[in-house]
């Protein structure tokens, strides 16, 4: 089958008619159990197209979040915040000065749809992203070939440098991503024209920052098919979102003898706070097994469900192995038990096409930085519902309604998560970053990767004493290797000395290295922007290594 109609097949199924079960006892079989290896069955080969996945619910419009902010005066908002522009300047998109604010913005940005937040008010904001199309191409390694990587690495001003006197070949890109030029033109004209903190300002500079922001979460939503902008909580990364989730969902929801439920290969980040969530409340922390590839024991998995799960955490894709998890079965599953999932999107947003409503995932979230974004900077998702009934993590400035010193009244999802001043350049790059994927589009990245994974697979397998470290079946842009005879730091200096940035270390998952027996290894790490030559650069200097 062709490979983007293949992905296309995978990633953007008819959804068949149903919905979410209620929560019951626990079912024979989970839903696609059957669909999924298990430890007994056979080995396959490190890299093929992706197992099928289980079919979801079809979409149908959510109504939009609650948290509108009416202003019950014309001439300012509740709690005496002045307005940023007036509703009859709203239809020609002026402000109060009569000048338009948006061709004032010096970097791209979308069209806002007017909005019920109290600074940008209008119009409710609801209905669902439209799924990309995705073109189809044939013959063997037709998206290597029809790829215009080479037009897309000129966008990159990092990726033009030297290293120890060789061409840069950049191939950490799961510990963070280069920067396209229009992320960094976005972020630096922020500040050169349009920086005024925002939502509490009468004058048009803050009124212009307010949209920049604002657009950015309109920006965000569509992304991951939100339904919402409301839905969309800005934070510095995933690790922060996983702890807001993890204080404010947890601490109200998970009591002592409940469990919470991850796999063996998760990011600290999806280990940690659960831990800490647990020493509080005295909760149980399950672990789900993988098998010797790395993939998830799926009908394990189903095994440790029970009626004390409170909450399942997963990781989309394995930071320290590229393991794609069937998250859609794992939603499936989690929900026939009534248990909410969260998804660690963090490496799987920069190389695959991901809605969370076709999932129908309780929370998500992700990094700015991993997605060709500013650091600093990333967001939660999470349904209107369960954000609405969360209480805040963080106080201070922005997330109130009313402050007495006998009590605080705080306002609607995401503002009460967002306590204080965001990091609103961060906002705008990550917005930037978002157009820019996607005017490439997520499919076709999608493609050119999976064909550049088996391309690099198949060079290292020459590599006498080399062991790949997850050779799942469903895999993503990570090599993570140990060679025989050479510590994992030595083979990352020798690389860097051939202009190779590749990670050396435990990645931040020691218990997923340790289910293969090994404390650390070098990771290569693949982009869109990385090519078959650097593969081949990579190659040779392993091979030098051994002779060495």
């Amino acid at each position: 089958m062709d490979l983007i109609a293949q992905l296309a097949k995978e990633i953007f199924a008819d959804q068949s008619p149903g919905g979410t079960p209620s929560a019951g006892s626990r079912p024979a079989s989970g839903p696609g159990i059957s669909d999924y290896p298990t430890d007994a069955q056979e080995i396959a080969p490190p890299v093929h197209p992706a197992a099928p996945v289980a079919s979801s619910p079809t979409i149908q419009p959510v109504e939009s979040a609650s948290g509108g902010h009416a202003a019950s005066s014309e001439e300012a908002y509740p709690f005496g915040e002045p307005r940023c522009y007036r509703n009859d300047d709203q239809s020609s998109g002026k402000n109060a000065g009569g000048s338009s604010s948006s061709a004032a913005l010096p970097y791209t940005s979308t069209a806002l749809p007017d909005s019920d937040f109290y600074f940008l008010r209008g119009n409710e904001v609801s209905g669902l992203s439209s799924l990309p199309s995705v073109p189809s191409r044939a013959g063997h390694g037709a998206a290597l070939s029809a790829f215009d990587v080479e037009s897309i690495r000129a966008d990159f001003p990092a990726l033009q440098q030297k290293m120890n006197g060789k061409p840069l070949i950049f191939l950490d890109n799961a510990a963070t991503t280069q920067k396209p030029q229009a992320v960094i033109d976005a972020t630096s004209q922020f500040y050169s024209r349009d920086n005024a903190n925002i939502h509490r300002a009468a004058y048009e500079l803050a009124e212009r920052a307010t949209r920049a922001f604002e657009g950015a979460r309109e920006k965000v939503k569509n992304f991951i098919g939100a339904a919402d902008a409301k839905e969309i909580v800005f934070l510095r990364g995933t690790t922060e979102a996983i702890n807001l989730v993890a204080q404010s969902y947890g601490r109200k929801n998970i009591g002592a003898g409940d469990e919470i439920l991850i796999t063996t290969i998760e990011h600290h980040a999806n280990i940690v706070p659960w831990q800490i969530l647990a020493e509080q409340t005295g909760a149980v922390l399950r672990v789900a097994p993988v098998n010797d590839r790395g993939e998830l024991i799926l009908d394990q998995f189903a095994s440790l469900l029970s009626g004390r799960t409170k909450l399942v955490s997963v990781g989309h894709v394995a930071n320290s192995l590229g393991t794609i998890n069937p998250i859609e079965q794992i939603i499936a599953i989690s929900h026939a038990y009534g248990v909410p999932v969260l998804v660690d999107a963090a490496q799987s947003t920069p190389h695959m096409p991901v809605n969370v409503t076709a999932l129908d995932v309780d929370f998500l979230v992700f990094s700015g930085h991993k997605v060709f974004g500013p650091t600093g900077i990333g967001a939660l998702y999470g349904k209107s519902a369960l954000l609405e009934a969360m209480p805040p993590w963080q106080g201070g400035g922005h997330m109130i309604r009313n402050v007495t010193f006998a009590k605080t009244t705080y306002q609607n999802a995401p503002e009460k998560f967002e306590a204080g001043t965001p990091d609103i350049a961060g906002a705008v790059g990550l917005g930037a970053a978002v157009d820019y994927l996607q005017n490439i589009g997520l499919a076709p990245i999608a493609a050119y990767e999976h064909e550049l994974l088996a391309y690099a697979t198949e060079a290292l397998q020459s590599i006498k004493g080399l062991r790949l470290i997850g050779t799942a079946a469903n895999k993503a842009s990570v090599l993570s290797l140990v060679i025989a005879g050479h510590e994992p730091e030595k083979i990352a200096e020798h690389l860097d000395q051939q202009g190779i940035a590749a990670r050396a270390g435990h990645h931040c998952a020691q218990p997923a290295l340790r289910r293969f027996g090994v404390e650390k290894t070098v990771r290569a790490s693949l982009a869109f922007y990385n090519t078959k030559q650097e593969v081949d650069v990579l190659a040779r200097a392993l091979h030098q290594l051994k002779k060495a």
